[in-house]
């Protein structure tokens, strides 16, 4: 296989594969009408994370393939957010937390360093969202609602990141925080698979 052959390969599979990353998740939470085990704080980071990302891929004027599945997984994490918020009996805290989110993404293209400074971050924020979602579940022991196929899927697309940011932009910055998110995102996958396994074999004891 080409260079080109493979970038657009990885490219236009990181694409399809987070166009329905998180509708098993969303699929999950509708079936049980429960959120046990999905955590509200590691949703609601991941949400910043990723729009700090796509602003500073767009105010830079990277190529849009390397970033465009970015709002199609914001606008997923919207609907997560809105589902849990629902189940929770807090659906009216939907509002402020679209302000908050429509603020903090207009403030951080109103200077350059704001913006800088924001991506300089991403990567903590971003590793807090895995760790928050490691905490619940390590702090309920259950992987309750929490979809195994999602965070697998998230895991292959940070992987396949790590390729085109090497080819094309060669961002430090951005390749840093895809290498420290493939690795978070396959813990969070192993614990979810360790505690589901283990909820089965109690079961049948049961």
């Amino acid at each position: 296989m080409s260079f080109d052959a493979l970038l657009h390969a990885a490219n236009f599979s990181t694409l399809f594969v987070c166009m329905v990353l998180k509708f098993p998740q969303i699929f999950a939470l509708m079936r049980a009408k429960s959120t046990a085990g999905v955590s509200l704080n590691s949703l609601l980071l991941e949400m910043v994370g990723f729009i700090v990302f796509v602003t500073y891929q767009m105010y830079y004027d990277y190529p849009p393939p390397t970033y465009l599945e970015y709002p199609i997984l914001i606008a997923q994490d919207a609907i997560l957010l809105l589902l849990m918020l629902h189940y929770n009996g807090s659906l009216r805290h939907s509002l402020i937390y679209a302000a908050l989110f429509v603020g903090g993404w207009r403030l951080l293209t109103v200077e350059k360093w704001i913006v800088d400074l924001a991506m300089s971050l991403c990567m903590f924020i971003s590793a807090a969202s895995k760790l928050a979602q490691l905490q619940c579940l390590w702090r309920s022991k259950d992987a309750g609602q929490v979809s195994a196929l999602s965070w697998a899927m998230g895991t292959y697309t940070c992987v396949a990141r790590i390729y085109t940011t090497t080819v094309t932009t060669g961002d430090t910055l951005v390749l840093v925080r895809f290498i420290a998110m493939t690795l978070l995102n396959l813990w969070v996958l192993l614990t979810v698979l360790y505690y589901q396994r283990h909820g089965s074999r109690a079961k049948k004891e049961d």
